[in-house]
């Protein structure tokens, strides 16, 4: 059964964290997201950044029926309406975008699909809003910072936010995020690095998923 767009905000809002990544390999794609579900994450986002994009996101959805049951998969970096269909049609539970894209917004809205736009300023946020949007990517987050969603929360009361870009995983830097209001963080180099990916180091990707999972847990509980 395909999720509901509240099914995904849910499990977003309980996992906090999203892993993000690609690679041109299908096989590397799946240990990648092999170690990222034994450590317990259930929502990862495949990217689309390459050739093999849509090629290899299949074989992820065709490797979850066996493997990942309860793996919600989601595409990024989709900037065209035909990238967004192509997604679709492979059977993504979500589509996020890196900016505001109405046209892609319809197609998903029409899909029953959750759309997340990135975002940089408010009057972005007031378009993405205007189109739909539940759940808003801030990117890149490294630029904005946490004083950043301080200040639009109050604007923006029925918006949910998610940055990405600039995210460490320790508790200091996360506490800042969560504590100005964020749902979730999008996660990639600093999870699935270039060196984990290039060892094979598929331990240290699980430990720091892991990790990072722990330390949104904690704090959202204390």
């Amino acid at each position: 059964m395909k999720p509901t767009s509240n099914d995904i905000i849910s499990i977003v809002k309980q996992q906090g964290v999203i892993p993000l990544f690609y690679h041109d390999d299908a096989n590397e794609s799946i240990a990648i997201v092999d170690a990222l579900y034994n450590a317990g994450i259930r929502i990862v986002e495949y990217t689309n950044r390459g050739s093999k994009a849509v090629e290899n996101f299949k074989a992820l959805l065709s490797a979850r029926k066996t493997k990942w049951p309860e793996l919600f998969l989601s595409v990024g970096t989709i900037k065209t309406t035909e990238a967004a269909q192509q997604f679709i049609d492979a059977g993504a539970d979500f589509i996020i975008c890196p900016g505001v894209i109405p046209e892609v917004a319809a197609l998903a809205h029409n899909a029953g699909l959750v759309w997340v736009p990135g975002c940089m300023t408010s009057t972005e946020i007031i378009i993405a809003e205007q189109h739909g949007a539940k759940l808003v990517k801030l990117f890149p987050g490294s630029l904005l910072g946490p004083s950043y969603v301080s200040a639009i929360k109050e604007i923006f009361p029925e918006l949910m936010f998610m940055p990405t870009g600039g995210v460490d995983v320790n508790e200091e830097n996360l506490s800042k995020w969560f504590n100005a209001g964020v749902v979730a963080v999008g996660l990639g180099s600093k999870v699935i690095s270039k060196e984990f990916v290039n060892k094979k180091d598929y331990a240290s990707i699980e430990a720091l998923a892991r990790k990072a999972l722990d330390i949104v847990q904690k704090i959202k509980h204390t």
